[in-house]
């Protein structure tokens, strides 16, 4: 009798990363949707650490994925790691060879020529090894023989491996096309397919969320959960996620840009990063694109994810560029936060337009306190002493001028300096002006400035009647004051700038700005 939860229950759905390298974007996408699956429905998220390939598993890996994780700031309801829970694999597997659904092989390892090939070309290893009668393989393993436990797949007749997937429809595949393959190893460790499945069944998993690249590796999954007793779970593959030119996602191509720690030190907001990811692959069933936490929360369902690969719009040859320093190799564990160290750099026009444009929409959307706090820790990082106070006041000035937290560097780097950096002193010259001009709007402004009260109001008022007695358009007033105190055209509103820099910057950039012009 197959063991399975009632239909009313809240489902359990798993993310099993492997620690063999950082956390992948198409991983992370992974994670969130067995997430957003699980607090629409109330159900329970479940994090497992599938730890069990010892020679590939590697510290800075484990450490990469949690530090991937919580950025993501979502959070999990129950943890486990593979490694902790082998005992149940054996059991799981010696269960099955009790039915006779499994049998041992005594093939020593890595001999080409004990392989077979199977029907449509399928290979199965040493297919003799099934005729071995009970008997003597129990008198082999007695003998200390070494073996590995493999599973027995009813190749007799058109039996056909079945199941649902509820993205990519009914999937079927005769068991004669499937090898028979390993549940244990000859060092009694537990197969990839053993573990995952003996653990998804003894956890109660109902839903296997996860990347269409799984799909294959179903059919024997399946196998193994009715051998156990266990009924399949819900199956449901995503599709992948591809370059620009049809390939896979992966680090040894492209680079950081496939790394979820690359836009966090980008500066992208995570509820941005959660919105971009979940829109590839997936769609509300309004079109949406900018949308909360909370909102994909409310309308995430498996029907809206789309069979299609999803393209990451990234620049290729920027990528190419910046991920390939000479001399300079890839280990396989690098964790994500080391690539800056190891010379990789991750300019804008790197990431995806709509990621960029979610993004800014995303900051233009928090309140100002909260934007304030989390732009406050990257200038500090960058070696500017700025208060808190006056980044709360600088924070609404850029609000709307920066798409990427990092941004607040370049946007408001002159609110943070005591000296501007060299700037062309052609740039102080009004429009439809001369040299001439902007000494004397300069002058005007270092005498109205001395003397006026540094409020947005008064200041406006102050340059205005400036301008009119020098017989000057305000623009051509304001543009040599905005350049001298910002060191360019291109700077957020002047009165409010004027009024955070206060009167000694301001008066003492003028001065500076004078001396250029002459």
């Amino acid at each position: 009798m197959l063991e399975s939860f009632a239909p009313t229950m809240a489902p359990r759905v798993r993310f099993a990363p492997s620690p063999t390298g950082f956390l992948h974007v198409g991983s992370a996408r992974t994670f969130i949707f067995n997430w957003l699956y699980a607090r629409h429905n109330k159900g329970t998220m479940i994090l497992r650490l599938d730890d069990t390939d010892v020679g590939r598993n590697t510290q800075a890996s484990v450490d990469s994925i949690f530090e991937g994780l919580k950025w993501l700031n979502l959070g999990w309801d129950e943890e486990y790691k593979q490694s902790e829970r082998i005992d149940l694999h054996r059991k799981t597997a010696w269960a099955i060879f009790e039915k006779g659904l499994a049998y041992r092989d005594f093939t020593p390892a890595h001999t080409g020529e004990a392989e077979k090939s199977g029907a449509q070309g399928t290979w199965l290893f040493n297919p003799g090894a099934r005729e071995i009668s009970p008997a003597e393989s129990d008198r082999r393993a007695a003998a200390g023989e070494p073996f590995a436990l493999r599973f027995r797949v009813p190749h007799e007749g058109d039996q056909a491996v079945r199941f649902t997937d509820a993205v990519y429809g009914e999937q079927a595949k005769l068991a004669a096309d499937i090898e028979d393959f390993a549940l244990l190893r000859s060092d009694g460790m537990p197969t990839y397919h053993l573990a995952s499945c003996a653990d998804d069944a003894d956890l109660r998993i109902s839903h296997i969320i996860r990347g269409q690249d799984h799909l294959s590796n179903t059919f024997k999954h399946v196998l193994i959960f009715e051998a156990a007793g266990s009924r399949p779970p819900q199956f449901a593959h995503l599709p992948l996620l591809v370059a620009p030119d049809g390939t896979k996602l992966s680090k040894r191509r492209h680079g950081p840009v496939v790394s979820v720690t690359t836009y966090r030190d980008a500066g992208f907001l995570s509820e941005a990063f959660i919105n971009f990811l979940c829109l590839l692959g997936w769609s509300p069933k309004n079109d949406r694109e900018n949308m909360s936490v909370q909102e994909l929360t409310e309308a995430f369902s498996l029907e809206g994810i789309n069979r299609s690969n999803a393209v990451v719009n990234f620049k290729e040859s920027t990528v190419a560029a910046e991920a390939t320093p000479p001399n300079v190799a890839i280990p396989s564990e690098v964790r994500e936060s080391d690539f800056a160290a190891l010379g990789f750099a991750a300019p804008e026009d790197t990431f995806d337009p709509k990621a960029l444009w979610l993004n800014a929409e995303h900051i233009r959307a928090l309140p100002v306190e909260e934007l304030s706090a989390r732009l406050l820790p990257i200038v500090h990082a960058a070696g500017f002493q700025v208060t808190e106070d006056k980044m709360l006041r600088i924070t609404p000035l850029i609000r709307e001028r920066i798409k990427l937290l990092r941004d607040v560097l370049t946007a408001a780097d002159f609110f943070f300096v005591d000296q501007l950096p060299p700037y062309d002193p052609a740039e102080l010259i009004p429009q439809k002006g001369d040299a001439a001009m902007a000494r004397r709007v300069l002058e005007k402004g270092r005498e109205v400035l001395a003397n006026v009260e540094f409020k947005h109001d008064p200041l406006d008022q102050a340059l205005r009647a400036a301008a009119q007695e020098l017989g000057v358009k305000a623009g051509q007033m304001f543009q040599p004051i905005r350049v001298a105190v910002c060191g360019r055209k291109n700077a957020p509103p002047l009165f409010e700038t004027l009024e955070v820099l206060g009167r000694e910057t301001t008066l003492k950039r003028i001065e500076q700005a004078l001396q250029k012009i002459a």
